[in-house]
């Protein structure tokens, strides 16, 4: 077999990451419910992996990193503890569900919303952002690298504009957290919305978010924390403001392992090792005369390791199901999740063939890939 679907999900996980939660399952207990051994163990683990994660994103403090479930559960948490009806937010076309259905869901409640449009190449008119201001415009939201063209967005761009205008500044970092570096405090981002079982290598079930000192959003859900039991008011402080009930810390000390991981190899060492994947794969197979191809391949933008294709008129879930009968080759067919960048490249009948590469693949399974399309290519032509 060999995988590339690193962008839904990194695979095969590294021995440290099994490892961890293992040992986690036979000597963590529940976090912050007691003083006995188990229980300071799994609070521990927490303490651990929210200093590597502010180490990562380079965060002022570790109790400003608040665990969840996965990305979309901290964008949640951030788009419907943070907006009120009568808000205005701008966000791109190129977001994920996870983004859209949150903000349509607020659009119900009152919230009113623009999208950024895209351009042939999933690129954004960033010039244009003053256009969309309002009276009431208090957020932007934007993806940090699109999870259908693999282009990387501009944060700094958008961040100067949030800024000049007192915009909350919500990032979506699922495909760039742990394979791209992220400063939090340089790049003036308010929220950082992160999955743990992607480039952070963790196990599925981990994710969180990083919110800057000052935003106090509505958490989606209280109850008990350990702490001031007797208060009926949920607690206010982060992070226990936003981690109500039992923590996984089983899965937290997996993801631990895969944050320590990558602060030991370097973020820019694992990024330029991915592009390196990428770019021999995209050299191997462009000059195909029916490759239809989903991003911006220029160079004009910093990119995540993945290549969104189709071959002349076939549907992509045959490309897909071919490569994995003929080849052993895992990759994403469909519409992942990103409808308004499907509509704009108008491939929303029949989807697109998503290659993503992550640093445990190798130069000889790229070749095998490129083998793959160059004669699935030939059949259909």
């Amino acid at each position: 077999m060999i995988y590339f679907d690193h962008a839904a999900g990194s695979f095969p996980k590294p021995p440290e990451v099994e490892t961890a939660v293992l040992h986690a399952l036979r000597t963590a207990g529940n976090a912050g419910r007691g003083a006995h051994g188990p229980t300071l163990t799994a609070s521990e683990i927490l303490y651990e992996a929210r200093t590597g994660l502010a180490e990562l994103f380079h965060a002022e403090d570790p109790s400003r990193i608040a665990f969840t479930c996965n990305a979309t559960e901290a964008l949640n948490l951030a788009l419907q503890g943070l907006l009120r009806p009568g808000d205005h937010v701008i966000a791109t076309a190129c977001e994920h569900n996870s983004v859209l259905r949150p903000l349509y869901l607020m659009e119900r409640r009152g919230v009113e919303l623009t999208i950024l449009p895209c351009d042939r190449n999933g690129g954004f008119p960033y010039d244009a952002l003053p256009l969309y201001l309002r009276p009431g415009t208090r957020a932007v939201v934007t993806t940090h690298a699109g999870n259908l063209t693999g282009n990387v967005t501009d944060l700094r761009r958008i961040s100067a504009f949030a800024k000049a205008h007192r915009l909350l500044l919500i990032v979506d970092a699922a495909q760039t957290a742990g394979i791209f570096p992220i400063d939090v405090q340089e790049a003036g981002i308010d929220v950082l919305c992160f999955t743990g079982h992607k480039g952070l290598l963790g196990p599925q079930g981990t994710g969180g978010l990083y919110l800057r000192e000052g935003l106090s959003p509505e958490p989606l859900k209280v109850g008990g924390t350990g702490t001031h039991s007797f208060d009926p008011r949920h607690p206010s402080d982060m992070p226990d403001c936003l981690e109500a009930g039992t923590m996984n810390a089983h899965g937290i000390a997996g993801l631990n392992a895969g944050v320590r991981l990558r602060l030991q190899a370097g973020v820019e060492a694992v990024r330029e090792k991915e592009a390196g994947l990428a770019r021999q794969f995209l050299t191997g197979i462009q000059d195909l005369p029916n490759l239809h191809l989903y991003g911006d391949f220029s160079g004009a933008c910093p990119r995540v390791p993945i290549v969104s294709l189709n071959l002349g008129n076939e549907d992509s879930a045959v490309v897909s199901d071919w490569l994995w009968e003929h080849y052993g080759i895992c990759v994403r067919s469909g519409a992942h999740c990103a409808p308004l960048m499907h509509q704009a490249f108008g491939t929303a009948a029949r989807g697109a063939v998503r290659f993503s590469f992550g640093s445990s693949n190798r130069s000889e399974e790229i070749q095998v890939g490129i083998d793959a399309i160059r004669r699935l290519a030939a059949l259909i032509s």
